[in-house]
């Protein structure tokens, strides 16, 4: 007889529903409350697992970072740099948010909680101790560090927009050339990779990942839940 660990389904269950009220009705909108009626759940089950909705953004930011780090290491694997791909990355993230106001509060969100922020920094670092290691051969992983508290607040002023924000592509080109001047890379190169990312359709790419992304998650916690039956089979 197959025995199924109904903890790890719920806590799969909690995150595909948290996901989709995320990037549907807006991460600001959605209450543990509305969580809890869509599961069917008590409140007290489902901060079992996720003390507070806090805890959630984390987890699909987390999530959000394991995607587009594929994304990238594709990117790099078509002929496209590692560079370029982390400029398109921005950009993408950009567009979209100024696309779609749920997205830009999801996006918001994530780099208003330091729980999720503190994720985004030690993510990206690392990621930034690989591309970058041609121009920041001497630097060690604590500079590296610093340079992410710059770079994620570059970020979240990109995204960050009001009425009187200037037009999206003179943010992109100014919020990329600070970030790439920080990590030292050569002028020359820095207004190659600018020129290259904004000449693509970068608004449809920012709704296109946006889209891929929810398929990823709902693809993730299908998965796991496939992965867990499979284990529970062999182990029966």
């Amino acid at each position: 007889m197959i025995r199924v660990d109904r903890a790890e389904l719920t806590r799969n269950e909690i995150i595909r529903v948290a996901a989709n009220r995320f990037l549907k009705d807006g991460y600001s909108k959605t209450s543990i409350h509305s969580m809890c009626k869509a599961l069917n759940m008590s409140t007290g089950n489902l901060t079992f697992y996720f003390p507070t909705k806090e805890h959630l953004l984390t987890e699909l930011v987390g999530l959000l970072c394991e995607f587009q780090w594929k994304m990238l290491e594709e990117e790099a694997a078509e002929g496209n740099s590692s560079l370029l791909a982390v400029c398109l990355e921005l950009l993408s993230i950009a567009a979209a948010c100024e696309q779609d106001e749920v997205v830009k509060d999801f996006f918001l969100s994530s780099y208003r909680s330091q729980m999720s922020m503190d994720l985004i920094r030690n993510n990206d670092k690392k990621r930034a101790m690989d591309v970058f290691k041609e121009y920041c051969s001497d630097w060690t992983e604590e500079r590296f560090e610093e340079a992410e508290m710059l770079v994620s607040g570059i970020e979240y002023g990109t995204f960050m927009t009001t009425t009187g924000s200037v037009p999206l592509e003179r943010r992109i080109t100014g919020a990329l050339n600070a970030i790439l001047t920080i990590y030292q890379v050569p002028e020359d190169i820095r207004k190659q990779k600018i020129a290259k990312v904004l000449a693509l359709d970068y608004r449809k790419l920012g709704m296109r990942v946006l889209t891929e992304f929810r398929q990823y998650v709902d693809y993730t916690t299908e998965q796991a839940l496939i992965n867990l039956f499979s284990k529970k089979s062999v182990q029966g």
